[in-house]
């Protein structure tokens, strides 16, 4: 049975959160949770936050037990993107590209 969670619009972009979200991939659930405690960056803290999440739903919602459960599936995609401008010289604009990430975690018991 595959149990869900998806985080969406953190303020991370998705090439950073793809490189802790590949590390977790294929996983037991709490040997993942453990590794995304190691890593010193601030996508492992986003992600490591989805992962309980649907550790959680595994157990209240489907009666899943935690220690049986593998990381199935793990992405980190593109949301929708801030456009803000900053002043450059000559009183003219730059474009400012502040990029959105989606998490989502599949977790099977299988």
């Amino acid at each position: 049975m595959e149990v869900r969670a998806i985080n969406k619009n953190l303020a991370m972009s998705p090439q950073k959160a793809r490189e802790v979200v590949r590390q977790i991939q294929g996983l037991p659930a709490e040997q993942a949770v453990a590794i995304l405690g190691m890593v010193p960056r601030k996508s492992a803290r986003l992600v490591a936050k989805t992962l309980k999440s649907a550790i959680a739903n595994a157990e209240n919602n489907k009666s899943l037990k935690a220690d049986r459960l593998r990381v199935k599936e793990a992405v980190a995609g593109r949301a929708t993107l801030l456009k803000r401008f900053t002043p450059k010289a000559r009183g003219s604009a730059g474009p400012v590209i502040k990029r959105r990430s989606h998490i989502r975690i599949v977790l099977s018991d299988e």
